[in-house]
């Protein structure tokens, strides 16, 4: 049983648990501390190593306190503290505490030197050093760590880790580093840093400001700083010097319990940067760059146009911001406004980019503002726009507002209010992409602005261009000349002067990779039924694939033959082949994902196509046809057998054992495992996460999964709402979900520092998602596997994506060894080429507009009955885009079911049902209800459409129609339902 005297040592560490977190130098207490077990301090510092001197002092502490304690444990600890030169830890345990306006003084000085920090680096740090040593503000051991790392790493990182040293010590170190200044001959910082510049001699009776005056000295102090920093070449690099050591920030934690100052012993992130200031939001936060980082900055600081091209995980994101801060800080010098506008791809980095770069960094001096098309704006895009200074938003919202402006619309934005555009993940701008048609708009702009020189009136302003990419990519290129062009043309479509990219040197980080091929079954009775059923239903069809069953040209072959069969009316050939779809599917699925899953599937399917017989009321009798029967019957007589082989272990896929056996690999090996396993369909996410779930061998290891899917609705698997990514992310970035599958909506931008290892679970597409997905490996000692899945070819297609990775970096560097003339001529001509096709792009589409044909002659069948239903005059569109028929006709000939799996509420609409032939229950489309008027929105992909007597076996999408539809006149029908319902009522 502990004493009471030990009890109350506890009681007092735990108290200065705070302090003691922020003054224990971890390495040298260990050193000094004999009641620690060695595995115990191993562990601690392998925690500071991986996450921090912080948090290994935290684990230290527990581990002080970890009963029963050994005899005099106490005072052994204190003497730890003593002999590491942890005085002032030392003193708290011992209750040697200064006066309260000491420490207030002391947590100001310290604050002082962190907000000067860029510029005492630069300090003659040897002799610093050796001076410190005297006056005992280091001892010996941080002497010595301190030249190591001036040997090591440079002056600038020994000053970091000198000046991290003293302002650990007792109050009273700053006073005695005032006086090492002055007499190491640092008058220009002696004086910044507080010292009077008519002083002759040292020990005079002069004050410091109290932390009363706390705040306007800090003010006076940064303006200083600020003017100093405009004058001095010396200073301007010093606050982008490279900090070469894992810990930039000097002073973590180094404050009162009152005000916590940001935590600095914390390592360096992957990127560079410093892992708790994008949280923190500490004020005035300095953005410290690397060399490579600063070297591929420095074009764009001088107001160019580029694109930064650096490795996932590099920090280019920390770069832009670097760059916005630059660029909004001359223009507010000059006298005139800034506007930078960052610009990403995907919903879920809008929020990542505004809460973990541009906001923390630039909130105390700029306004920073985040839009995107889940936001419900209480004020227009235009109005957020001019009230604030730096802008993030999903490229689609400015390209709107752009076309509005364009239209003569007064809610619109012009390029010429941006003075920065930002475009984040900048490969993507390409023919038809929405980057693309912002930037054809400015270098329309731009080539006309060189029209208007040449007579002599005022060009447009224009902003400035800053594109980021970690792989260009090669456009699909075999040769290298082909690959160089794809790099120009996006090049070219971003007017980028240069092609920005550095060597890493010793911050590279290239993730292990490894491929883990699996061997066919020996036994697949369950996909041999499957085949049975197969090959039954083609003898029915008379069907004769020639290809493999379950093959990707097989589902093409399958695909044409319901095409064809739809228009060509022949509907025993059309419901064979969407079985076949599906059989086919479920084959693949078996290959990749449970058995059992697969069954699920299929069983869930055939459950929907027979309720699609039977109306809600069971008072309409909907037609089955012979060949629905016999389909009907045909999984129904091998249903027992495909769920009794499913549940069966011996028969699972080889694919599914080696996935299994890396996660446990990953799990058990590391300390803490955090990874993302990429696979191709939301299906596969989300039955691989309900597999890891129901295993107890994974929880056994502490395995907790979740998946992430896209929100379009093109998939018939129910998507992820915006705010349930964002949850499940927010999830994984804390911890409480380590183990991520994810389609390939999680491949760009994914920010997250502790994810050790990637897994593509039979997935490989291009060079770019293969870069993409190995940088979502943030940490270090990440590994990247590649599990391959029958019939898939992803070893192969993985080979071809390194030998084109390594194609794609000879091009960059062809490229950037380019004579700037020779570049700046193909620059122009891929950009005028570029206008030439637009233009004619837009003719052709104003002659297409122009022969829109008549919506009479248009017609609508069922696909799956081949029954007229009506016509294009019938149809309607609301907000150019939902085509809809609210004739009282087209009412007779629908019937309304409840959609279960999906439930969309918007601004002015809402879908919660769908409608289906009356006949054959094909669906249709939905029930739409609009501003309180039910409306049935038609889905073209379900019809088959005959086109001036033509019919089109192909039509997905309604843009593929050259009709345009009469606007919904909302008024009128209004009317007419009223009408309606008052002479239901007088009935």
């Amino acid at each position: 049983m502990a004493s009471e005297t030990d009890e109350t040592w506890e009681g007092l560490i735990e108290d200065f648990r705070p302090r003691l977190r922020e003054r224990i130098v971890v390495e040298q207490v260990l050193d000094h501390i004999h009641f620690v077990a060695a595995d115990q301090k191993e562990q601690i510092r392998q925690r500071a190593r991986t996450e921090g001197n912080i948090a290994a002092a935290d684990l230290l502490i527990t581990a002080v306190l970890k009963k029963p304690h050994t005899p005099g444990w106490f005072r052994a600890f204190v003497d730890a503290l003593l002999n590491s030169g942890c005085d002032y830890a030392a003193d708290c345990m011992q209750v040697n505490l200064p006066k309260p306006e000491e420490e207030a003084e002391n947590d100001y000085c310290v604050r002082l030197i962190r907000l000067l920090s860029p510029s005492l680096v630069g300090m003659k740090t040897q002799e610093v050093c050796l001076h410190c040593f005297s006056e005992g503000l280091l001892t010996e051991e941080d002497s010595e760590i301190v030249k190591t790392e001036i040997t090591a790493r440079g002056p600038r990182s020994g000053a970091r880790e000198l000046l991290r040293c003293i302002v650990r010590g007792r109050p009273g170190w700053f006073s005695k580093f005032l006086n090492i200044l002055r007499e190491t001959e640092h008058q220009y910082l002696y004086e910044l840093t507080g010292g009077s510049p008519d002083r002759d001699t040292p020990g005079s009776d002069e004050k410091l400001p109290s932390p009363k005056d706390e705040r306007a000295g800090s003010e006076a102090i940064k303006e200083e700083s600020q003017q100093a920093a405009a004058e001095s070449p010396d200073l301007d690099a010093s606050i982008t010097e490279d900090p070469q050591d894992e810990a930039p920030d000097l002073y973590e934690g180094a404050s009162t319990e009152s005000e916590q100052l940001p935590n600095s012993l914390e390592p360096l992130q992957p990127d560079g940067t410093d892992p708790g200031a994008a949280v923190r939001g500490q004020e005035n936060a300095d953005i410290v760059l690397r060399d490579y980082q600063m070297d591929v900055a420095k074009p764009a600081l001088e107001g160019k146009n580029i694109i930064i091209c650096l490795p996932t995980g590099s920090g280019k994101t920390r770069v832009a911001v670097y760059i916005t801060k630059k660029h909004l800080d001359r223009r507010r010098t000059e006298g005139q406004s800034g506007k930078v506008v960052v610009l990403v791809n995907k919903v879920p980095l809008v929020e990542q980019h505004y809460s973990s770069e541009f906001l923390p960094f630039l909130k105390h001096t700029y306004k920073v503002e985040r839009v995107s098309g889940d936001c419900q704006l209480k004020i227009s895009f235009t109005e957020i726009v001019k009230k604030n200074d730096v802008i993030i938003c999903t490229a689609q919202i400015l390209e709107n507002y752009l076309e509005r402006s364009h239209e003569g619309e007064d809610e619109g934005v012009n390029l010429s209010d941006l003075t920065l555009i930002i475009i984040d993940e900048c490969h993507h701008t390409q023919k038809g992409q929405v980057y693309n048609h912002i930037m054809m708009r400015y270098l329309k702009q731009k080539h006309k602005n060189a029209r208007l020189k040449k007579e002599q009136k005022e060009p447009v302003p224009l902003p400035q261009i800053l594109g980021l990419t970690a792989s260009p990519g090669v456009g699909g290129a075999t040769k290298m000349e082909k690959a160089e062009e794809h790099i120009l043309r996006i090049c070219a479509n971003l007017d980028a002067s240069k092609i920005m990219t550095s060597s890493l040197g010793e911050y590279k980080k290239e993730p292990r990779k490894t491929t883990q091929t699996v061997e066919d079954r020996k036994e697949d009775p369950f996909g041999d039924v499957i085949k049975k059923i197969m090959n039954d239903i083609h003898t029915h069809a008379q069907l004769s694939p020639t290809c493999d069953l379950g093959s990707q040209n097989y589902e093409q072959w399958v695909v044409q033959k319901e095409r064809k069969a739809a228009t060509e009316e022949d509907q025993r050939v059309r419901v064979c082949a969407e079985h076949l779809r599906q059989y086919s599917e479920g084959l693949n699925l078996s290959n990749t994902i449970r058995m059992r899953d697969a069954f699920s599937f299929l069983n869930k399917y055939h459950e929907e196509e027979i309720k699609r017989k039977t109306t809600p009321d069971e008072e309409q009798i909907i037609q089955i046809t012979e060949t629905e029967r016999f389909l009907f019957s045909l999984f129904k007589e091998n249903k027992e057998e495909l769920q009794r082989l499913a549940e069966n272990p011996n028969y699972e896929n080889d694919s599914l054992s080696k996935l299994r056996s890396k996660i446990l690999q990953e799990f058990s090996s590391r300390e803490e495992a955090r990874g993302i396993i990429f696979t191709k369909t939301r299906r596969s996410a989300i039955a691989l996460s309900q597999w890891i779930q129901e295993n107890p061998k994974f929880a056994d290891i502490g395995v907790k999964a979740s998946y992430v899917i896209g929100g379009g609705d093109q998939s018939v698997v129910k998507p992820m709402t915006s705010a349930e990514r964002v949850d499940v992310l927010n999830k994984f970035r804390n911890g409480d979900v380590n183990l991520l599958i994810a389609t390939t909506v999680a491949e760009e931008g994914l920010d997250i520092p502790a994810c050790n290892f990637v897994i593509r679970y039979g997935l490989v597409t291009n060079e770019i998602a293969m870069i993409q997905a190995e940088g979502r490996g943030r940490a270090e000692d990440s590994s990247y596997t590649l599990v391959e899945v029958k019939n898939s070819g992803v070893a192969e297609k993985e080979c071809v994506n390194e030998y084109r990775k390594n194609m794609m970096n000879k091009a960059i560097d062809k490229i950037r060894a380019l004579n700037q003339a020779d570049y700046d001529k193909r620059i122009v001509e891929f950009q005028i080429q570029a206008i030439m096709e637009e233009k004619v792009r837009m003719t052709r589409k104003k002659q297409k507009d122009m022969k829109n044909e008549n919506p009479s002659e248009v017609k609508f069948s069922c696909r799956g009955c081949s029954k007229h239903v009506c016509t294009g005059e019938d149809i309607q569109i609301i907000e150019n885009m939902h085509r809809v028929n609210v004739t009282s006709q087209f009412g007779k000939l629908f019937i309304q079911r409840e959609n279960t799996s999906l439930q969309e509420r918007l601004l002015d609409y809402e879908t919660n049902g769908f409608i289906a032939c009356k006949d054959c229950g094909q669906r249709w489309g939905a029930m739409m209800m609009y501003r309180g008027i039910e409306c049935p929105c038609l889905h073209v992909k379900n019809f088959v459409v005959t086109f001036s007597g033509k019919k089109i076996g192909k039509c997905t999408k309604w843009n593929e129609l050259a009709v345009r539809f009469s606007a919904f006149d909302y008024a009128e029908h209004a009317r007419q339902v009223a009408e309606s319902s008052d002479d239901e009522e007088t009935n």
